[in-house]
């Protein structure tokens, strides 16, 4: 049991996750990834002729079954076998975190920022809602999330996956080395 509590290691996790796409070709060139499924959930709740919409989502009913399989497996994990040590960060991440004036390190997310109340803040608001909409916007612009072009595009030599990925690293360094302190010192 002490297996399904504690992380894995990366050369296990890893090696599960690059096994999939072997999988994914063999069951026909299915391709992977998560944020196709809004679309997919879109178009069985709002049924239009909307270029956008318009499409047969029952052709890729099986990522709908596998985003629920991953909501499931993450509830599972989460609360069934949760891992009751703390969260282990480094000393060098801890004092980053502190210069942010982030000090609560019990939860995956920082509560000093992720909570209903910071979203009535300024901070709040630009990291959740501003945010959040950056993330949705760029899924759609690239046509992908980093989960389909990372490990599906790239394994599939796509060039746009490549340079998908690249752009998706360029911007996390830059919101993490620029732009994320000075939303934290608002």
């Amino acid at each position: 049991m002490t297996i399904l509590t504690q992380p894995w290691p990366w050369y296990i996790t890893g090696p599960l996750i690059g096994l999939m796409i072997p999988l994914l070709l063999l069951l026909g060139n299915k391709p992977f990834g998560i944020s196709s499924s809004l679309r997919h959930i879109c178009a069985i709740c709002i049924p239009t002729k909307a270029i956008f919409f318009k499409y047969d989502w029952k052709a890729e009913k099986w990522n709908l079954i596998f985003t629920v399989g991953i909501v499931l497996g993450g509830f599972i994990a989460g609360f069934i076998f949760k891992n009751p040590n703390p969260i282990q960060i480094s000393e060098p991440a801890i004092e980053s975190l502190n210069k942010l004036g982030i000090h609560d390190y019990s939860g995956l997310l920082p509560s000093e920022i992720f909570n209903f109340s910071s979203l009535l803040t300024l901070k709040g608001f630009i990291l959740i809602v501003v945010g959040g909409f950056f993330v949705g916007f760029g899924t759609r612009y690239a046509d992908g999330c980093t989960s389909g072009h990372s490990i599906m595009g790239i394994s599939n030599l796509q060039i746009p996956s490549l340079i998908a990925t690249c752009c998706f690293f360029a911007g996390g360094l830059i919101m993490t080395w620029f732009i994320l302190p000075l939303i934290m010192h608002l």
